[in-house]
């Protein structure tokens, strides 16, 4: 049998096959194995809390008593039940939890509610604090804190803008009324307007906001809303007067909201 002979032209087309898929690029792009090769850009700072505590628990008995007055002519199998909350119900107890509390008397209702946020950031380029720093943001940026009047200054000290003529949204979306008596004023007095505050975590601030409830009632709550690296708190604590004729007080909700926010703060540092 004769033997076939190699044909040259297979040969260097062969080759050529070979040094396309092994070499470098036309176009002076890198090959496979340099990209494998290639390190990962620098990783941001991973987030200081990587757990959260347990909210419903978070508050002080004591605390609770002053915050809710009619907890206290209850039964005493109704305070326990008062006092223990409602824990909100969340997918990931890890990135998010909270609580809430609501008490009611001849004289007022008073509700109570905890949200705490831990972010995450899923960029390999942006930290965890960077991301929450971006959440806070659109917080205080929503929550519209009126311009100061000329002159001017938040708790911080510094210049505050924004929309000189309502604080945030309520939660049902209904705007104050104008008018007041005695025992309160549609619109926080001089110094107790929604603002930027000074000496709670990273960055905080408060707002005042009033509304109906129904037809007639007033309802006011004050959020302070504050950000300690990675996590994002706010306590909301609202009261609603049995009077009609009544407009809760800013300067005593803000007081005991305040307060609140302090002792969460202090939680974060044991």
């Amino acid at each position: 049998m004769r033997r076939k002979g190699f044909v040259p032209g297979v040969a260097v087309l062969l080759a050529a096959l070979v040094t396309g898929c092994t070499g470098a690029s036309t176009d002076g792009g890198a090959t496979t194995e340099a990209k494998a090769g290639e390190t990962a850009g620098p990783v941001a700072t991973p987030g200081k809390y990587r757990t959260l505590y347990e909210p419903c628990g978070a508050v002080e008995r004591s605390m609770l008593r002053d915050l809710l007055p009619g907890a206290a002519e209850l039964p005493e199998e109704q305070q326990e039940k008062v006092f223990r909350g409602t824990a909100a119900v969340t997918y990931d107890t890890d990135r998010r939890v909270g609580c809430s509390w609501k008490a009611d008397s001849p004289d007022a209702s008073h509700n109570l509610r905890v949200d705490v946020e831990r972010v995450v950031s899923y960029a390999q380029d942006v930290s965890d604090d960077q991301r929450a720093v971006e959440v806070y943001t659109r917080k205080q940026d929503a929550a519209q804190l009126p311009a100061p009047a000329a002159g001017g200054q938040s708790d911080t000290g510094t210049p505050v803008t924004g929309s000189p003529a309502t604080g945030a949204a309520s939660l049902s979306g209904t705007p104050a009324p104008s008018g007041g008596t005695a025992s309160g004023s549609p619109t926080p007095p001089e110094g107790l307007e929604p603002r930027v505050l000074d000496g709670l975590g990273d960055a905080a601030f408060l707002d005042d906001v009033l509304t109906r409830a129904g037809s007639t009632a007033r309802h006011r709550t004050v959020s302070v809303v504050f950000r300690t690296s990675n996590v994002i708190v706010t306590v909301e604590y609202g009261e609603q007067p049995a009077r009609v004729t009544e407009i809760p007080d800013s300067k005593e909700l803000q007081e005991k909201a305040r307060g609140l926010a302090r002792k969460l703060a202090e939680r974060f540092n044991e």
